[in-house]
């Protein structure tokens, strides 16, 4: 049964008297017969499944023979994926020459072929190149023999440089005419007996990666260079948001046979409001292929091999004919077939023992529609892969009638990524979180990105809601009238803080009505929270003492109020629930204040204790509501209704004294007492009778002390003959790029000096 071996990627196969069976462990791909691939394809993938920057394994080629590797996914507005290779350092060159040169080959940590697919995929791709160099020069004279040159993965030779073009034997100063010696095209062949260099970006896809560099021109008196190559980094995935919107059900793309006669699996994205259509047919004499949106809330995976035909169906609890995106995935080898339609489970459908095995289709596959033009499916399918090879969609509904390239409205499915307040936009290729009105930031405003910054004394960040009116604009009107759009019956707000000042006061809402909220820290170090929401009474007064939070410890704070209830919740573990006896609405709120008021405000005493430090230490991620003022503070000061008086800088909230080291004011170390400290009295009676006791003791642990020191000197100065002998290698290959670093950035910084500039 095992022979011929069906699994694929490595699995291990074993068997029965009847079967045979695939162990997938270790090989990165799952199923019956280890077919399908376990991680994602691209970063862009990992990105939209809501995952951060870290290191990842990526399958390039899904299902296809190429196997999954390790990247590091950076995961900014653009999602880049960065790929190692083994010399990153800079290193110097010295005595090459054409008949001696100096050769160095760069090994990935992935493939030639993984990489070409990782490439393929991307929509950008570029990898830094410096060539640092004295009396070294790349080309003899313009346009004239190459003096080094590089090779990329098409194993040709390659004489343009960083930032320049391929059909171009330039640098990017000879692009741009801003070479050192305007007689030639790179800063190294003016062959000046200083340092200079050609660095910049090389970024034609079909080039790279660099694979070797080759050095001639350091055999000179005076003559050396210096080189470094950077990791090779990739934008985007073509095929992530390739799609296509089909206008009517006689619409479809055509594209070749689909060829899968052992193993096929079709992956896909789908949405729609119709009731049902197909999403793609293959046919042949016999055999086909055919997946469909039977009804709203059925998919079906049928296909004939030669067994008669059979069909796998999920059905899902919920509507499919939502207009968001749904994810299907089919498979189907000798040993079984499988569907899954998103997270729900998957149904899978065993193959007959001794049935024919092969599917053989002959006619073009249709997507969207059916040879028939019958069932054909309205909505849009997107990334559409067959056995890890993406179809390209948008190109092929430029040129057919009732389909059109792309998809908009992708923030429906994917707004739910856009996290604390961020808001989904729509991109012609996707969307992006605008974190605008978020106290975080990063693609998806989630927590870790948070906005912080350090308040010194006095320091005051205040956020108007809405300017002044005049009441007696309309006196016949009640007064709510004009600040009906700013009375709240509920409200979010989350920070983080970080002290030793007690009392602080930490945050304050204000209203034209005399209502307010305060925040603070009182002497002994509690949270406390002051709701007045009916000027003619006490405030509602809320002691949260689980422990003093003016500690230097970064404390986490979420108040919720729903009407009268309010919620508070400290450091995601300590809940509590309150209920408020002054009312219901926050009317007519005027503005929050970080800090310190500096307003004459009607508060109570309390208050005006805490507010009489204002607050000292760092704040970080405030929210109020959709709100967010550090942030508005800090990167919108010119278009955000936002003052701020006093010291106030950003911070990562570390320690308050890194905060603001250029501070001429003295702060204290968050792990000193604030606080008075006691100061006993001497012991008396200190020495007590036993002491004679406890000196022997001490004298005994002396001399085994020293004793042990003794054997450990003996035994260090013999290990570090050998020791010193082993590291003096690695020392001097260290010192030597250190000092070469040293030498280019004191060049660097003397060229610039002697700059002149002409008017």
């Amino acid at each position: 049964r095992c022979f011929p071996n069906y699994c694929e990627h490595g699995g291990e196969c074993s068997q029965s008297w009847n079967s045979f069976y695939c162990n997938c462990t270790n090989t990165g791909y799952k199923g019956a017969t280890c077919h399908y691939p376990i991680y994602e394809q691209s970063c862009e993938a990992y990105k939209h499944r809501g995952n951060t920057s870290a290191f990842y394994n990526i399958d390039s080629d899904g299902s296809g023979p190429l196997g999954p590797f390790l990247v590091y996914c950076n995961m900014t507005d653009t999602t880049w994926t960065i790929i190692q290779h083994n010399n990153t350092n800079l290193t110097r060159v010295k005595s090459a020459n054409r008949e001696n040169p100096h050769t160095v080959f760069f090994k990935y940590s992935a493939s030639l072929d993984q990489l070409q697919a990782t490439i393929n995929h991307a929509e950008h791709c570029e990898q830094e190149l410096a060539y640092h160099c004295k009396k070294s020069r790349l080309l003899d004279k313009p346009d004239g023999t190459p003096l080094s040159w590089w090779i990329g993965r098409t194993n040709e030779t390659q004489t343009y440089w960083g930032g320049s073009l391929p059909t171009v034997q330039k640098c990017a100063c000879g692009l741009e005419g801003s070479c050192i010696d305007s007689q030639h095209y790179c800063n190294c062949d003016a062959d000046r007996d200083e340092w200079t260099n050609d660095t910049g970006f090389l970024s034609y896809k079909e080039h790279l990666p660099v694979t070797e560099i080759v050095i001639t021109d350091t055999d000179r008196p005076n003559s050396e260079a210096a080189y470094q190559l950077g990791p090779l980094l990739c934008r985007g995935d073509r095929t992530f948001w390739n799609s296509a919107s089909f206008n009517t059900e006689t619409s479809y793309l055509h594209f070749p046979t689909f060829h899968g006669e052992l193993s096929a699996d079709v992956s896909f994205f789908f949405k729609t409001s119709a009731s049902s259509g197909v999403f793609l047919e293959n046919l042949g004499i016999q055999d086909f292929i055919r997946i469909e949106l039977y009804s709203p809330s059925e998919v079906i995976f049928s296909f004939d091999v030669g067994n008669g035909p059979s069909e796998v169906t999920v059905q899902s609890l919920t509507a499919l004919n939502d207009n968001q995106w749904h994810y299907v995935k089919a498979e189907r080898n000798i040993k079984e077939a499988s569907l899954q339609v998103d997270h729900l489970p998957q149904r899978s459908h065993a193959a007959p023992p001794d049935g024919h095995i092969r599917l053989q289709l002959n006619s073009q596959l249709f997507v969207g529609g059916t040879a028939s033009r019958q069932k054909g499916f309205l909505g849009c399918i997107r990334s559409l892969q067959l056995n890890g090879m993406a179809l390209d969609l948008e190109e092929r509904a430029r040129i057919t009638p009732g389909v059109e390239p792309g998809c908009p409205g992708h923030c429906s499915s994917y707004g739910n990524l856009c996290h604390n307040g961020g808001k989904c936009r729509e991109k012609y290729s996707g969307f992006s979180c605008d974190c605008t009105f978020s106290a975080f930031a990063g693609p998806f405003c989630k927590k870790g990105k948070h906005v912080s910054a350090y308040f010194g004394t006095g320091t005051s960040v205040t956020y108007n809601f809405q300017e002044y009116y005049t009441l007696a604009k309309n006196s016949s009107s009640p007064a709510s009238s004009f600040y009906a759009d700013m009375t709240l019956n509920r409200e979010a707000i989350t920070f983080a803080f970080r002290t030793t000042r007690t009392p602080s006061l930490l945050l304050y809402v204000s209203s034209f009505y005399k209502e307010y909220l305060s925040v603070i820290l009182t002497r002994n170090g509690d949270l406390q929270i002051r709701y007045k929401l009916d000027s003619h009474q006490d405030p509602d007064v809320f002691n949260i003492n689980i422990k003093t939070m003016a500690d230097g410890q970064l404390q986490h704070v979420k108040i919720n109020r729903e009407e009268e209830i309010l919620f508070v919740e400290v450091n995601q573990n300590e809940r509590m629930k309150f209920i408020l006896s002054s009312g219901t609405e926050f009317n007519a709120i005027k503005s929050l204040t970080l800090g310190k008021i500096l307003e004459n405000s009607d508060v109570d005493e309390e208050t005006m204790k805490a507010n009489s430090q204002g607050f000292i230490g760092c704040l970080s991620s405030v929210q109020f509501n959709h709100i967010a003022p550090l942030k508005a503070a800090l990167h919108h000061i010119s278009s955000a209704p936002v003052i701020v008086k006093g010291r106030f800088t950003e911070s990562n909230c570390g320690t308050l004294t890194g905060a603001d080291s250029t501070s001429s004011e003295t702060t204290h170390s968050f792990a000193d007492h604030s606080g008075p400290i006691d100061e006993g009295q001497p012991l008396a009676n200190a020495i007590r009778s036993d002491s004679a006791i406890i000196g022997g003791v001490i004298a005994v642990v002396i001399f085994i002390l020293l004793c042990i020191t003794a054997i450990a000197i003996r035994i260090y100065k013999k290990k570090g003959i050998y020791s010193k002998n082993e590291a003096k290698g690695s020392e001097n290959e260290d010192s030597a790029e250190s000092a070469l670093k040293s030498e280019l950035s004191m060049q660097n910084t003397a060229n610039e000096n002697q700059k002149e500039y002409f008017f």
